[in-house]
């Protein structure tokens, strides 16, 4: 079983995952853009389930950040909490396979190879991506 481990900035706020994520991917929206202060950023996506949070996070609009250090952690959408890769102490396995909002991608940006490209959001009648 994968397990993953972070935090904020701070230490304020804990994240441990049980088991392997859903998925991982790179988002290059401009919400995203936005929130992370970045071009574009890379999440693991797990079942809200396998995630336990210690510490109280404030949220706006479902992505949560530490209130003392402003640390963005992670996001929830329904059922599934995206882990900003960022946070996590190890990332090692944590490979992206999809880019979402690629509209958006800056074409100075090289090629990732492998990658599963979705000009908007990611759409699939799947929960796990191959």
């Amino acid at each position: 079983m994968e397990d993953y481990q972070g935090s904020c900035l701070c230490g304020a706020i804990r994240i441990t995952t049980s088991g392997p994520p859903l998925r991982v991917g790179i988002c290059h929206c401009r919400d995203c853009r936005k929130h992370h202060g970045a071009l574009f950023y890379a999440a693991a996506i797990f079942p809200a389930p396998a995630v336990t949070i210690d510490g109280i996070p404030n949220q706006y609009a479902g992505r949560h950040f530490c209130p003392t250090c402003g640390s963005s952690i992670f996001a929830q959408t329904g059922g599934e909490i995206e882990i900003h890769l960022g946070s996590l102490d190890s990332t090692d396995g944590l490979i992206p396979s999809y880019e979402s909002w690629c509209l958006r991608r800056e074409a100075w940006l090289p090629d990732l190879p492998g990658m599963i490209r979705y000009e908007r959001d990611r759409h699939t009648t799947e929960e796990v991506d191959p």
